[in-house]
């Protein structure tokens, strides 16, 4: 199975050790394609963006093994560690499904970046009232969520449909012109 789905990794200012050990723990269940890329962002000395080919859901966690992606957050952890407090680095988790689901860690405090990284997976529970037909504005391709430091979790931040996109306030959805 592992040769079908493509796990992509987008990077900058990553070394070799960091992205052998990623790799290590996703080349069991991915083909990886790795791109090097040139600096996006200046405000950030290192920046990791992983898309998985798959739904974030119980079902990936299950195929994946929980204990594997421990490590793989472990592996995100100890790349702030080394990098210090700061905008030192950047990392966005993409689930490609409908919609996608993003996760984007920008944290300075290394306190937070960690507490965020532990959280991702508590977005699971949430998910089934996070995509309700009834709450989420019409044809939404992509949502992505942001760690809040004061309420300590994660949050709805933007959606996104093929023509218009959204920034959630409080509890609702408001078109972004």
């Amino acid at each position: 199975m592992s040769e079908n789905l493509k796990a992509i990794l987008r990077y900058y200012g990553i070394s070799p050790w960091e992205i052998e050990v990623l790799y290590g723990f996703l080349n069991s269940h991915f083909t990886i394609v790795q791109n090097e890329i040139e600096v996006e962002d200046e405000n950030f000395v290192s920046s990791l963006d992983i898309e998985i080919p798959l739904t974030f859901n119980e079902e990936f966690f299950q195929w994946f093994d929980y204990k594997r992606w421990e490590k793989v957050k472990a592996v995100f952890k100890e790349m702030k560690r080394r990098r210090g407090t700061g905008n030192a680095i950047k990392i966005q988790i993409n689930f490609v499904g409908n919609p996608k689901i993003v996760f984007a860690v920008d944290i300075e405090d290394k306190v937070w970046f960690n507490n965020a990284i532990e959280k991702i997976d508590f977005v699971l529970e949430l998910l089934p009232y996070h995509l309700d037909p009834t709450k989420l504005p019409s044809n939404i391709q992509e949502i992505i969520y942001k760690f809040d430091s004061e309420s300590v979790r994660w949050r709805l931040n933007t959606a996104s449909s093929e023509d218009k996109k959204y920034t959630f306030r409080g509890d609702t959805w408001k078109e972004i012109t």
